[in-house]
């Protein structure tokens, strides 16, 4: 078979090592050829495409980012006929089946070309790990320890200037990344979108550490608000998929707490940094098992469904079952976390 892969939406830490994966396979066990699609969706629009023989994917398992590069082009944009439009490109090349790695929209669009007729499968990837029907996706344990590493760096500086130091962390509309970060750091208090504390309720845990003689470190969401937040307290430009660009929280909350309290409080965002560099040991392992699994799919006639891990387990899910419902910290790991603020 010849296959044709592409990667799309944020960039994430294993999407070569998913690649390899896949190329490795692929050749070894079912003698496929592959091409890789440039910048996701629209290399595919395009016909902009590299092969993808075994030598040009030698050691990129352990490089960050992507060798195939990301965007996040839609092929229904503005009402384009998308599903007519890449039968069309994959004819032409020859392609009889696409793999697409990448997030919600991605495999949004996947599950939507496959109802058209494009065979499809899909590879889950996000940093922020909410994407229903998997455990985890790779990208997120390296996330956490990116956040992680940051965090404890800043625990240094505001020890040393008696200073609260609020750090943005990645995540959009889920607080997984907040969460493990911010417990494994010793986080003060952990801000999340699923269970939105009061600033009243923030300023008390910053000020109950405070008299212990801590420098307060408040770890928040990129989409946490206050639950008693005025109106407009953030606002979000739209992607072209109509979801909100966050970024801003910790600003906003900063002088707030410092306000309030009189404590000296400084924002850090981390920002894109947590999603750069090179994989964890633990990414590259679960994303080079995930690539492997979508060429079984993909000659298993596994056409609309997604690679999933469930334990320690690849299994595959209907495309349908990642794109339903957002995987939101539930409340049993709140309430873990929760003891530990103050």
């Amino acid at each position: 078979m010849k296959i044709g892969i592409l990667t799309s939406g944020g960039d994430c830490p294993g999407l070569n090592a998913v690649i390899r994966g896949a190329v490795l396979k692929g050749e070894t066990r079912y003698g496929d050829t592959f091409l890789g699609y440039r910048d996701g969706w629209r290399g595919v629009i395009d016909d902009d495409w590299i092969e993808l023989p075994r030598r040009e994917v030698r050691g990129i398992g352990r490089v960050g980012g992507t060798i195939l590069g990301t965007s996040r082009s839609n092929p229904f944009h503005d009402g384009a006929d998308g599903a007519e439009i890449v039968l069309g490109q994959m004819e032409r090349e020859g392609v009889d089946a696409l793999i697409a790695i990448g997030g919600d929209g991605t495999l949004f669009t996947a599950n939507r070309l496959m109802e058209a007729g494009v065979p499809v499968v899909g590879v889950p990837k996000t940093v922020d790990n909410d994407l229903d029907a998997t455990d985890y996706t790779f990208g997120f344990n390296t996330a956490v320890e990116i956040a992680t590493e940051s965090l404890d760096r800043l625990r240094v500086t505001g020890d040393s200037h008696h200073r609260c130091m609020v750090a943005e962390v990645m995540g959009r509309s889920v607080g997984w990344i907040a969460l493990h970060s911010g417990m494994a750091a010793g986080a003060h208090v952990i801000c999340l979108p699923e269970f939105p504390l009061s600033i009243d309720e923030i300023c008390a845990h910053v000020q109950s550490a405070f008299d212990r003689g801590r420098a307060p470190l408040v770890v928040v969401a990129e989409g946490f608000v206050p639950s008693d937040a005025p109106e407009g307290f953030v606002d979000y430009d739209l992607d072209e998929f109509g979801r909100p660009r966050f970024g801003g929280i910790a600003s906003a909350l900063a002088p707030l707490i410092e306000d309030r309290l009189g404590i000296e409080s400084r924002a850090t965002v981390l920002g894109h940094i947590q999603r750069g560099g090179e994989p964890t040991g633990y990414d590259r392992v679960l994303a080079t098992r995930l690539g492997m699994a979508a060429i079984d799919l993909v000659h298993d006639d596994g056409i609309g469904r997604m690679v999933a891990l469930r334990g320690t387990e690849i299994v595959d899910v209907p495309l349908t079952a990642a794109i339903d419902s957002v995987k939101q910290v539930p409340e049993s790991r709140w309430r873990e976390a929760e003891v530990l603020f103050g």
